[in-house]
């Protein structure tokens, strides 16, 4: 029996080795047609082997002598004949380069893995930031021409997804290239159709119960009533993580302090009764509003990890703002702030929701094999994408779920119904 095991794992060794020696004679061949580096990275989860790839992308897809930026691609391996899950990164890849990395959608899926960092963030940047380019059209072209020569290597179904903006980038992805891949799941992706998307306004004054929204109001308006008592602490707390503030130490207390109930919702770590009602130790209260919306979130620091981020938001793909009307009588701000105070200095955009108007009616009416996941107590959620049920598409929404919504944490009947669907798409 020991001989015949022994045997077996020989066996096994054997294909495995087989594999890397034909997905790298692959990638050597593909690396010099295309453009584009690669090296082997130590995997230790899932996959037998792993990849960094570099392509090289035209910083404007419309023109040929465009210059060009590296963009970064993680690469798992597991199997030829296996489907493939297209992470479509919203943000920085940075946790792909973990051995341990493994999304969710490969996991149950059993999938080789494709994970690609977004043009201007991290690593996949040009090496001088032409604001301009940085559009929905040519993101999702990036993924269009990196899917294009990597279907040359794996000829099965395609899966994209992504996470909150990387969920957002998959929606943009199917649009602009619908027959790119078999199916997309977007997680927790927001559609907004302004920089002050008043949805957001209306889901705040409804979401939860009358008496949890009532301890989120009755805090917000404690620290907004009685700034003097809070601000030095929030100063105090801003000086130790080294935070400063464009807009100046008060704007940047107030924005925090309306960030707030978004952020209570959006993330749900924290319940109502752990709320603090004690206000004697303004320190106490102002770690606890850190901890809840973030000192960084709004801070020159902040804003510099996120700055692509908000570039996009008030270009194209919208935000939402901060309903001052229940603290007017100590507000510095005179009306609803947005976050056009986030983009790069010298630079201006204007919104146009043209682009997100087209995309709704797409999701709408012409999109096929999507599955949408949202929680229900998700700010986000109130900009979801709507869908007709008419072309083979899902929305699900997990009860009292936050951002943090994922397949692995739905109820049973809602997660058995996904992995159905999926297994019926992959079919197909």
């Amino acid at each position: 029996m020991k001989i015949k095991f022994t045997l077996l794992l020989l066996a096994f060794a054997v294909a495995i080795s087989a594999s890397a020696q034909q997905l790298e004679k692959k990638l050597k061949k593909l690396s010099k047609e295309y453009n584009f580096t690669y090296e082997q990275l130590e995997t230790d989860s899932l996959f037998t082997e792993k990849y960094l790839l570099w392509f090289d992308q035209p910083v404007n897809h419309d023109k040929h002598d465009s210059a060009v930026f590296r963009q970064r691609v993680f690469l798992s391996h597991l199997d030829f004949d296996a489907p493939v899950v297209f992470i479509t990164e919203g943000y920085a890849a940075n946790h792909a380069e973990n051995p341990k990395f493994v999304s969710e959608l490969a996991g149950l899926l059993n999938a080789n893995q494709i994970c690609v960092e977004h043009r201007y963030f991290s690593k996949s940047v040009p090496d001088t930031l032409k604001w301009d380019q940085l559009t929905v059209a040519n993101s999702t072209a990036d993924y269009h021409r990196i899917t294009s020569v990597l279907k040359k290597i794996y000829s099965g179904k395609w899966i994209s997804t992504g996470i909150s903006k990387g969920g957002q980038t998959t929606i943009f992805y199917r649009y602009f290239y619908p027959e790119d891949v078999d199916i997309s799941v977007p997680y927790v992706a927001p559609l907004n159709f302004s920089v002050e998307d008043k949805r957001i306004y209306r889901f705040l004054k409804n979401v939860g119960t009358p008496e949890c929204r009532k301890r989120i109001l009755d805090f917000q308006t404690e620290l907004m009533k009685h700034k003097e008592k809070y601000l030095p602490a929030f100063e105090k707390l801003a000086k130790e993580k080294k935070l400063t503030y464009r807009m100046g130490i008060e704007k940047g207390y107030e924005l925090t302090v309306f960030e707030y109930s978004f952020a209570f919702w959006q993330w749900g770590y924290f319940t109502c009764e752990q709320i603090p009602q004690d206000f004697s130790n303004p320190d106490s209260i102002i770690h606890h509003l850190d901890k809840v919306a973030g000192l960084k979130w709004i801070s020159n620091e902040g804003i510099a990890a996120q700055q692509p981020f908000f570039y996009q938001a008030m270009r194209e793909i919208g935000m939402y703002g901060y309903d001052i009307t229940p603290f007017k009588p100590w507000t510095t701000f005179t009306k609803n702030p947005t976050f056009e105070f986030t983009l790069p200095k010298g630079v201006h955009v204007t919104y146009n929701p043209a682009l997100m108007e087209k995309i709704d009616f797409f999701v709408r009416h012409k999109a096929t094999n999507m599955l949408y996941l949202y929680g229900e107590y998700d700010p986000w959620g109130a900009t979801g994408v709507d869908v007709t049920y008419q072309h083979n598409c899902e929305k699900i929404v997990k009860p009292k779920g936050s951002h943090r919504t994922r397949i692995n944490n739905l109820p049973e009947e809602q997660k058995q119904f996904v992995m159905n669907k999926l297994k019926e798409w992959l079919e197909e």
